[in-house]
């Protein structure tokens, strides 16, 4: 079961062409629903003139060695999920995210080049494509569940759902109904259709939803990341205004404050 390849096995009903006209359908929703998302946002116009601001306020110049080398930091930063400081949340991001990449990655390797029974897939893909989905499903419901802000701290319930979960929750949903999916396939059971057809709904709405989810902030932080440690290294971002305990924040400016 977990050694044959779900989207060859569905090629006997479904053509390959349609198939892969959806992912390369749903890779152009992901870069449309992104450019949108920094249109409206105005996020490269904030982050450009975020730039020319750190400039003007820049103490030394980096140089381009020192960029590359912040540049690498940065993204050494993002695949070890350095921003968290808490080490269940950051195990739970990784889980998710790395999860996310061997899935969405063998998808598209076998859906374009081993779409049909007849074209052999090397065991590892479709073992990848199930441990990536797994690993998915433990991160995200482990998020989910146990780490949630509103949950852990604030006593919400874990079923409330705002916006900001959009992403989460269509992540864990059309992974979720992929796995289903593929092992009622692989047993011949007829429910697989019904749960093909919720997992494409979910997978839609995934990749559908980037202007109103969260999915377009994984392309943003690795630049706000990099932007970060250059204004360190500039000592741009040193521009706090002076300590509370000075006499002269307090007040008139011509006369010390009293304490009674």
């Amino acid at each position: 079961m977990f050694t044959d390849n779900p989207f060859a096995s569905l090629s006997a009903s479904i053509p390959p062409t349609a198939m892969q006209i959806y992912v390369v359908a749903m890779i152009v929703l992901v870069v449309i629903g992104t450019l949108y998302d920094m249109w409206h946002k105005r996020n490269a116009e904030y982050f450009f003139s975020s730039q020319r601001k750190t400039k003007v306020r820049a103490r030394r110049e980096v140089g381009g060695t020192e960029r590359g080398r912040l540049a690498i930091q940065a993204g050494i930063e993002g695949l070890i999920s350095g921003e968290f400081c808490n080490a269940r949340r950051r195990m739970a991001h990784l889980l998710t995210m790395y999860g996310f990449m061997i899935y969405a990655v063998t998808t598209f390797i076998m859906v374009f080049w081993y779409p049909t029974p007849e074209v052999a897939t090397p065991t590892i893909l479709p073992q990848l494509w199930y441990v990536g989905a797994l690993m998915i499903c433990v991160g995200g419901y482990w998020f989910w569940f146990f780490m949630r802000v509103d949950v852990a701290a604030e006593g919400n319930p874990p079923l409330r759902v705002v916006h900001a979960d959009l992403f989460i929750l269509s992540l864990l949903a059309s992974t979720t109904l992929a796995l289903v999916w593929a092992i009622l396939q692989a047993t011949g059971s007829g429910a697989s259709n019904v749960f093909l057809g919720l997992y494409l709904f979910a997978t839609t709405v995934l990749f559908g939803s980037v202007p109103w989810s969260k999915f377009s902030h994984m392309f943003y932080k690795p630049a706000a990341a990099f932007q970060r440690r250059v204004e360190d290294a500039s000592g741009s971002r040193n521009n706090l205004p002076a300590p509370a305990d000075k006499p002269e924040t307090f007040g008139n400016a011509r006369r010390q404050p009293r304490h009674y």
